[in-house]
């Protein structure tokens, strides 16, 4: 599973992060996590509002900071 993290690196985007390393170790499901912080790498995905999270080239939440529980609902859904 790919998984990347998008956000420029404030406070709610550094905690999506956290919380997503925690679901993936917590599930057991084998992740490749990558943190993007390059802007027009992130506008390029098409988010306009982070923090965002995709998973296997899908983004699955824009704009807010989910649970770790619901990180790991999203994990499951989408392997």
């Amino acid at each position: 599973m790919e998984i990347k993290v998008l956000g420029t690196g404030c406070v709610k985007c550094k905690t999506l992060e956290k919380h997503t390393r925690e679901a993936v170790a917590e599930t057991g499901i084998s992740a490749e996590i990558e943190k993007v912080e390059d802007i027009y790498k992130i506008m390029a995905l098409g988010v306009m509002q982070t923090p965002a999270l995709v998973i296997n080239q899908k983004v699955v939440l824009s704009g807010r900071l989910p649970s770790v529980a619901e990180i790991k609902e999203m994990l499951i859904k989408n392997q």
